[in-house]
């Protein structure tokens, strides 16, 4: 948004800062969750992918720590100023699309207010960038239909490009910009004109070193993710859980007014044909799509995360250009009133219950099973071990307690997990001194039983235990693997 530009702006302006600067302070309070320090291990390694996702969140956390170090504040900060650009992104589109600069101040504010993305910029995901640089694919195509001018397309191009080095589910822009410039007659010229083509290229050449990687390494990245598409049975059991995760994540009045804003886009109401087309279909593609996916497999919450910056449009269109009954009149002026409040209020609590457990007599809850608490304790725990027993590598039994260790224990320390090689093949190798040497097995999943065939004798050199606050989340087995590190991942022993 341009900056104290008029009041409604300023206004917004301020509220986004403050929304901005409650994350900045929740990002340093809070430990990493283990898919964070799993993208901290891939910053200090750059490469052109990785096993689960292309490589801009790595990106984003490396320029994070250059500017405030390894720590957690480090590895979230950039992620949580992103929201700064999509919020500028989300206020022009709307503001170009809609003519109104009071749904232009609603819809950036009602974005930041969505869990979706006070928690999906906090804690550091592929979502984040994604989210940004949907926000920009929607203001760059606006500029395409309001200024006329072909150049637009390098910058939509550009924008795919950087979504695609977020997450694959940018694939779906393809749908939506290709059926957008169908469906409105003043765009179909651009079907035979070179500026499109061009912004094709510009995002291919963006993307072309994820190809490369993925050529490298056996196609890995792209045949995890794109094997989730396969229908494998037809269940109802995982659609009911959609649409009360999306009402959490939307936060409950951005999400009623986010639903009452897609009726009435649908229903022909609320602005211009092409802007109500371009929000409409960013949107249904991808949830047409998850709604299918939901009838066999579990879908995360933040899968929809890129409809977002389109769903926070949508909803202010829907509590201010469109004229509704005076029931529903009444329940957008509600729900527009406490968005704000209530998505403050929805952080704050799962901020502090995260880090205290004081919401609910700090018994388990969801939050146990991602958030890192207490593990600054055991990476303690765990070095006094690794230097008693003479260790000199750490191993673990999955990704997500790997990279909580290599995140804790003292940087330089060698961390590795005994399974799973290709999560790990940008990291260098272990030097010959540590493959040739003993190394101490952090258990949590009896897993040393599995290594058995690999390394024998084993012996039990202590406990550790994470801990939120009196509750004991999960105890980790210490164990000294009393042979070649080589020898337990399945690697040649180095000769001495």
């Amino acid at each position: 948004m341009t900056l104290f530009a008029s009041p409604l702006a300023r206004r917004a302006t301020v509220i986004v800062l403050a929304l901005v600067a409650l994350r900045l302070l929740a990002a340093a309070l809070t430990p990493l969750a283990f898919d964070e320090a799993y993208y901290w291990m891939w910053s200090q390694h750059l490469a052109g992918g990785y096993y689960d996702h292309p490589p801009m969140v790595a990106l984003v956390i490396r320029a994070g720590t250059l500017i405030a170090g390894d720590s957690e504040f480090g590895v979230r900060l950039v992620s949580i100023l992103l929201a700064l650009p999509m919020s500028f992104a989300v206020y022009r589109a709307t503001d170009i699309l809609f003519g109104s600069e009071r749904a232009a101040a609603t819809a950036a504010i009602l974005l930041n207010v969505t869990l979706v993305v006070a928690v999906g910029t906090i804690i550091v995901t592929p979502d984040a960038p994604l989210m940004v640089a949907s926000a920009f694919v929607l203001l760059f195509l606006a500029k395409v239909l309001s200024d006329g001018r072909g150049v637009w397309w390098l910058a939509v191009g550009a924008a795919v490009g950087a979504a695609l080095l977020s997450k694959y589910t940018a694939l779906f822009f393809g749908v939506t910009i290709l059926a957008w410039v169908v469906a409105v007659p003043k765009l179909r010229r651009w079907l035979v004109s070179p500026w499109p083509y061009l912004g094709f290229l510009v995002t291919c050449a963006m993307i072309a070193p994820v190809v490369a990687w993925n050529a490298e390494h056996g196609w890995v990245s792209f045949a995890k993710q794109f094997g989730r598409a396969r229908f494998d049975g037809l269940t109802l059991r995982f659609i009911g859980e959609l649409i009360p995760a999306q009402m959490a994540f939307a936060t409950p009045p951005v999400f009623l007014l986010g639903a009452m804003g897609l009726a009435a886009l649908l229903t022909r109401r609320g602005g211009p044909r092409p802007a109500r087309l371009l929000i409409s279909l960013t949107l249904w593609p991808i949830l047409i799509y998850f709604v299918v996916h939901s009838l066999h497999s579990h879908i995360e919450a933040n899968w929809l995360a890129p409809v977002y910056p389109a769903f926070a449009i949508a909803a202010a269109v829907a509590a201010h250009e469109v004229a509704w009954s005076p029931r529903w009149q009444r329940a957008a002026d509600l729900s527009r009133r406490f968005a704000l409040p209530v998505g403050v209020v929805m952080l704050v609590a799962l901020i502090v219950q995260a880090n205290t457990g004081w919401l609910n007599g700090n018994r388990r809850d969801p939050t146990l099973r991602s958030i890192g608490m207490g593990w600054p304790d055991v990476a303690r725990e765990v070095e006094t071990a690794r230097v008693r027993s003479g260790a000199m590598c750490v191993l673990a039994p999955d990704y997500g307690t790997t990279a909580w260790l290599a995140f804790y224990l003292p940087r330089g320390t060698c961390v590795r997990q005994a399974f799973e090689p290709i999560r790990w093949v940008n990291m260098p190798a272990p030097d010959a001194a540590a493959l040739g040497a003993t190394s101490l097995l952090v258990d949590s999943e009896g897993i040393a039983r599995a290594l058995v065939s690999r390394c024998s004798p084993q012996q039990a050199v202590g406990e550790a235990v994470r801990r939120r606050g009196q509750l004991a989340i999960e105890r980790y087995a210490l164990v000294a693997m009393q042979c070649p590190l080589a020898q337990v991942l399945g690697l040649p022993v180095p000769k001495q």
